[in-house]
């Protein structure tokens, strides 16, 4: 199918606000704005206490009393859906054959539900609702029924390459002539058993995010939800829908190297990017923008910053380069959702959110990182990259309709 894949609404409920407008407002001050001690569980035991937990968060009342108000994870990514249809004018029509798909993406679903049977305690409420939590397919099966999608519906687990995946899966499935329009997104919750497992890596920071920096150590974990409406043209301009952006083209793949450390000098990170610019038909040179995965541990910047080298030679140093985890977290199964929102409004405002703690430069990561103030500029072509643990990556270039 030669027609323009377009992106027609977006939603989002971060750390930093309650729905795409108060996070890009955030982001783009640059400020570690996100983090707070942890109050949700007891993190008294434990080595890391701050997080990016959510502090106001009003869910629509239909989703509490279909989900039930224990279940954050998929109320999160049912809340961000609803504000992506909104804009992209989706009017739900039951009976109607709808070609509306849901890929959606998560690191560990509604496991806090299931918390109090994984830690052999008894469970409240009806005798199974402790093992509701452990399945996967939950959100999309609500988000699914909520917009009457009578497409493919998938959810899926790519570490922190999901939310970016699962844009490539949209746009996928729309080539195939799987789906007219499909409802792409992430989510993640924070959890007592999410937060052991994580902490177990040994990848965070006591302090702070401090991507491309010197004195970097580790990551801070988020949790949050971005969602895209992903379509064909047609069917968007049928609807006096938004053209936000196009999708040029995207990459999958995976290193095959270690289940935690990046492949040596990026490969898999490199190899993803050129798939994405194989698939958009472009040259290295057309790209104007990277948001980076970035996430502030002393292994990925360098490597990354290695592998936007190898794939962009000389025009490297000439692109200027975000990551948004200073300042909003590692938002997990949400993470490249969100930082697709990012660069997608990067194309419409014409500005680059700063990275925020880039302060100390470091020798190995030399390339042209924003720093400071919002970058301002005409960008007509953006690439987002991700990469995830278990050697997952994705990239996904997005471009001025």
């Amino acid at each position: 199918m030669d027609e323009r894949v377009v992106i027609s609404g977006l939603g989002a409920v971060t750390p930093l606000g309650a729905d795409v407008a108060e996070t890009w407002a955030a982001l783009l001050r640059g400020r570690p704005e996100a983090f707070r001690p942890i109050r949700r569980f007891e993190t008294r035991d434990m080595t890391f206490t701050t997080g990016g937990e959510i502090s106001m968060f009003t869910p629509h009342p239909e989703d509490v009393a279909v989900v039930g108000a224990e279940d954050r994870a998929t109320l999160l990514m049912m809340t961000a859906t609803r504000e992506a249809m909104v804009q992209a004018r989706w009017i739900r029509r039951e009976g109607t054959g709808s070609r509306l798909g849901v890929v959606l993406s998560t690191n560990f679903g509604s496991v806090e539900m299931a918390e109090a049977w994984l830690g052999g305690e008894p469970s409240p409420g009806r005798p199974d609702s402790r093992f509701e939590g452990l399945a996967f397919q939950r959100a999309a099966d609500h988000v699914a029924h909520l917009w009457g999608a009578e497409g493919p519906v998938m959810n899926l687990s790519l570490s922190c390459a999901s939310g970016t995946a699962a844009i490539g899966i949209a746009v996928a499935w729309i080539r195939a002539g799987l789906a007219d329009a499909v409802l792409a997104g992430g989510y993640d919750a924070l959890s007592r058993f999410a937060w052991l497992g994580l902490s177990a890596l040994r990848t965070m920071s006591r302090t702070a995010v401090r991507p491309f920096d010197r004195r970097r150590d580790g990551t801070i974990f988020s949790e949050g939800s971005g969602a895209l409406v992903v379509e064909r043209e047609t069917t968007a301009r049928q609807r006096g829908a938004p053209l936000l952006a196009v999708v040029a083209g995207y990459g999958l793949n995976n290193n095959a190297f270690h289940m935690t450390a990046p492949a040596r000098e990026g490969a898999g990170t490199a190899a993803v990017m050129r798939q994405a610019l194989a698939d958009a038909g472009l040259p290295p040179e057309a790209v104007d923008h990277i948001n980076a995965h970035g996430t502030g541990t002393p292994p990925n910047d360098v490597t990354e910053t290695q592998a936007i080298k190898a794939v962009f030679g000389a025009h490297a140093a000439r692109i200027p380069i975000t990551s948004i985890k200073g300042t909003v977290g590692h938002l997990m199964g949400a993470a490249g959702s969100v930082e697709a929102i990012a660069s997608i409004l990067t194309l419409r405002e014409g500005m680059i959110p700063p990275v925020a703690n880039l302060e100390e430069p470091d020798p190995e990561c030399d390339l042209d990182y924003v720093r400071g103030e919002p970058r301002r500029g005409a960008f007509r072509t953006v690439l987002s990259n991700s990469a995830g643990i278990g050697g997952c990556n994705a990239a996904v270039i997005v471009r001025q309709p």
